[in-house]
């Protein structure tokens, strides 16, 4: 998520290298001027402030420069220096996607939220959690790190409306539709701080025997950072090279006239690391390209380069030693997004396409394997899936639920954006919907599908948009009934509505039994939510015979029961209780005892809101009757406190005293069971 020369943000400030405690390479580097200009920046009086106004918002410093200046690894040090002052922390994002594309503004809004613990609805958007993020800033002191910039837009959408918080942006070029910032822009280091990053690689015997050709191998690298690290690494991986050895292969290389003249010196330093690779290894350097999010672990190496987990691993940390990656969280490795356009310029030059596509497919199927394994995990000892888990081969096995549940919270970024690329992708559609479902079977399995509903959401929309590509209606009707209950369960319940009737006509067009009853019920729940009780109670019919013609019993007695809801609702007492009582016998007949004593329960009180008391009485002893036989101890606590009320109303306060005696009994408690109680006036 950083230039190259966040491997060196280390002094005092936040180390996001990966680097050894003990590496000098975890110093930083020159740019004196640089912070003192930002700091001075941050107490300088606004436009607001000389106009006499208080200022509405935070204030906004930014670095400028292009991939590989450092201009991170100068905003790493800022924040560790100023971090200090924000009783509420650092928060940070990164605006722009590996590939050059802008992040949209939800996901990054729901990124830092979630870092806030601030809870986000599922499937909200991109207004409603901007929103939502700047009412949550508003009243913290906050600094805010903003990565690589797109546009002012995503940074003016992201700024807090609270002057006590601060923002720091990095981005290439100047922001001029933000108000009131200044750039500073990052050019190279000055020749002194060059020659101290070059040391902290070679060591000083090499520089100090030969300090002109050292000044000359900074200015071939325009004293750029990323250029710097490179060079750096091809010396400490050659100790019985010399400086001037380096300075003339560099000087050898052609020049690039088609390039431009600023990006000229990594492009030859990354030549010059890259051509001394080993063909095994500088195959697998080009095809991290292709790694979701430009981060890559043992695994995803292995996968696209058809090799062994061992020797991704040794690879991968030979890539560390000589800047070409950054070694990031758990065993995981990122690629400098500086290197990742010269990476892939060479993917294009040296691969073919089908030897690509067939990498990304190596890559996509590990991870589903692993996926399966992370989830299996969770299973019983001796469950199918535990079986089969146990025949995979142990670099593909977790051995713990917990190591699994880690594996998958340090990798989910990226396997989102794998599963996001692949659907993107078009080609591998087969591979992305088993990714995809993978993935949601493991974020349920292990965090639940409450806590992850965020993420669910955008899966089930990826596969909806593979759906609609392919044509495969059984796929898209599933899609959009997931969408659509959580939909309903954060509140939206019009384009709830919307989407469960385009998953019954999906579901029609599939020829999908169990689709087009899904989608009938949900139909007449979301009318249902809504208050239309008569179109609920036509959609509830509609689902209640297509369960009628295939004798699915369960199904029918919830359907039963869900008429006779709305038909109270509707104040249609005597359509109610043949519904109730209908639900009841179904019940009764599956053998669920449970079942039938509650729907027994609904049928007392719509005798109850009928005036027929006597009949409430009878129904709901009987009620409590089969509740006992279930051995269900908070139903039958429920059903002697709504068989008191009853009695109540009879005027029988000295039985109803018994029954609710009985209930606090049972629970221990007088309000820990209300589940079915009853009240004078319709629910």
């Amino acid at each position: 998520m950083t230039d190259q020369a966040v491997e060196f943000g280390g002094a005092g400030g936040a180390d996001r290298s990966g680097t050894r405690p003990g590496d000098p390479r975890r110093r930083f580097f020159g740019r004196v001027r640089e912070l003192k200009e930002l700091r001075a920046d941050i107490a300088r009086a606004g436009l607001d402030t000389l106009a006499g106004r208080p200022s509405p918002r935070a204030r906004v410093l930014l670095i400028a420069g292009r991939p590989g200046s450092g201009r991170t690894a100068l905003a790493e040090e800022l924040v560790g220096d100023l971090a200090r002052g924000y009783r509420d922390g650092v928060l940070r994002a990164r605006l722009t996607e590996p590939g050059g594309e802008p992040v949209p503004l939800e996901r990054i809004a729901r990124g830092l939220l979630d870092r806030l613990a601030i809870p986000a609805p599922a499937g909200a958007g991109e207004d409603e959690l901007t929103q939502l993020l700047r009412d949550t800033f508003a009243e913290r002191r906050a600094l805010l790190l903003l990565d690589d910039a797109a546009n002012a837009e995503q940074v003016d959408a992201l700024l807090p409306d609270n002057p006590a918080c601060l923002v720091v942006c990095v981005a290439q070029g100047p922001l001029t539709g933000v108000p009131d910032v200044r750039p500073c822009t990052v050019g190279g280091l000055d020749a002194k701080a060059a020659i101290e990053l070059l040391d902290s690689f070679t060591g000083s015997v090499r520089i100090t025997v030969d300090p002109q050709a050292a000044e000359t191998l900074t200015e071939l690298c325009g004293g750029q950072p990323a250029a710097l690290v490179l060079a750096g690494g091809w010396l400490a991986a050659r100790p019985m090279s010399s400086v001037a050895d380096l300075t003339k292969r560099l000087r050898a290389l052609p020049d690039e006239p088609d390039r431009p003249v600023a990006a000229r010196p990594l492009a030859r330093a990354f030549r010059l690391a890259y051509e001394a690779l080993p063909a095994p290894a500088a195959r697998m350097l080009r095809l991290l390209a292709l790694a979701p999010v430009g981060i890559a672990d043992a695994h995803t190496a292995s996968a696209l380069a058809g090799c062994s987990v061992s020797a991704a691993r040794s690879t991968l940390e030979s890539f560390a030693a000589f800047g070409l990656v950054h070694r990031a969280e758990d065993e995981q490795y990122e690629v400098p997004g500086c290197l990742l356009p010269l990476l892939r310029e060479r993917l294009e030059a040296e691969d073919r396409p089908a030897e690509v596509q067939l990498a990304r497919a190596r890559m996509l199927e590990r991870t589903v394997r692993l996926l399966h394994s992370c989830r299996a995990v969770t299973e019983p000892e001796g469950s199918p899936a535990r079986r089969k888990l146990a025949g995979l081969p142990r670099a593909l096995r977790f051995p713990t639920r917990e190591g699994a549940a880690a594996w998958l919270r340090t990798r989910q970024p990226a396997l989102l954006a794998a599963a996001r690329v692949a659907v993107a992708d078009g080609d591998l559609d087969t591979l992305a919907r088993r990714l995809v479902a993978a993935l949601v079977r493991a974020l349920a399995a292990h965090r639940g599908t409450e806590e992850a509903a965020p993420e669910l959401y955008g899966l089930h929309r990826l596969v909806l948009d593979v759906a609609e590509r392919r044509g495969l209606h059984r796929e898209r009707a599933a899609a959009l009934l997931n969408l659509a209950d959580l939909d309903a369960r954060t509140g939206r319940t019009t384009d709830a509505l919307a989407r469960y009737r385009a998953a019954l006509d999906a579901g029609r067009l599939a020829n999908d039994p169990y689709a087009i009853s899904r989608a009938m019920e949900s139909v007449g729940g979301a009318h249902q939510e809504l208050g239309d009780w008569q179109r609920a109670a036509d959609w509830y019919g509609r689902a209640l015979s297509q369960r009628l013609a295939r004798d699915e019993r369960a199904d029918q007695a919830r359907l039963y029961g869900r008429l006779g809801a709305v038909h109270t609702y509707e104040g249609r007492y005597g359509e109610a209780l043949r519904n109730w009582r209908a639900a009841a016998a179904g019940y009764r007949r599956l053998g669920d005892l449970a079942g039938h004593a509650r729907a027994l329960s609904e049928a007392a009180r719509v005798q109850e809101y009928a005036g027929r008391p006597q009949e409430c009485l009878r129904t709901c002893e009987e009620a409590v009757e089969w509740a006992r036989r279930a051995k269900d101890v908070r139903l039958l606590a429920a059903l002697q406190l709504r068989l008191a009320d009853t009695l109540d109303r009879l005027g029988d306060p000295a039985a109803a005293r018994l029954h609710r005696a009985a209930a606090d009994q049972l629970l221990g408690t007088e309000d820990s069971a209300y589940e079915i109680r009853s009240a004078s006036a319709k629910d």
